[in-house]
């Protein structure tokens, strides 16, 4: 199985809900199942069959972290520098719009858009990476083409 890139803070995150589902979130719907079962009859006990589907999603999204977490090979974004590479955080600038946007380049278990998290596999990462300061970008996105200017690169 190919390793999965993940920076630390993203590496933390996962490990903290995984923690919370194990902890918290798992004893708390077997509880939920054992009162559910006290009201009787299973088959037409929607409380029940609630439980049962949100257990089925917890563990689930168990399995997933783990097998996550199990591949993860974690990189600290401080100890790199030079062109734009994974775990770097980019500020560009809309050549069209002269919008600012900053992005950090992570992998695809951590990325969040409206938190300025970018997925390695994006079409705007994968532009960038190897790009330096200065330099600008053409990127085909969903909705077309778009030039970037790199204004900044910070390994943070």
């Amino acid at each position: 199985m190919d390793k999965v890139p993940m920076t630390r803070t993203g590496h933390a995150a996962l490990e903290a809900e995984l923690k919370q589902l194990k902890s918290v979130e798992r004893p708390a719907i077997i509880r939920a199942i054992a009162e559910a079962r006290e009201h009787g009859d299973l088959s037409e006990n929607a409380e029940y069959h609630s439980a049962r589907e949100k257990q089925s999603f917890i563990e689930g999204r168990i399995k997933e972290l783990e097998g996550v977490l199990g591949l993860a090979e974690v990189f600290d974004p401080a100890k790199l520098s030079g062109p734009i590479k994974f775990g770097a955080t980019v500020t560009l600038v809309d050549e069209d719009t002269e919008e600012e946007r900053t992005w950090q380049i992570v992998g695809e278990h951590e990325a969040n858009i409206e938190k300025g998290l970018l997925n390695i596999k994006s079409p705007i990462a994968r532009a960038l990476i190897g790009k330096e300061e200065g330099d600008s970008v053409e990127v085909r996105t969903p909705g077309g083409e778009r030039s970037y200017e790199v204004l900044k690169i910070a390994y943070i």
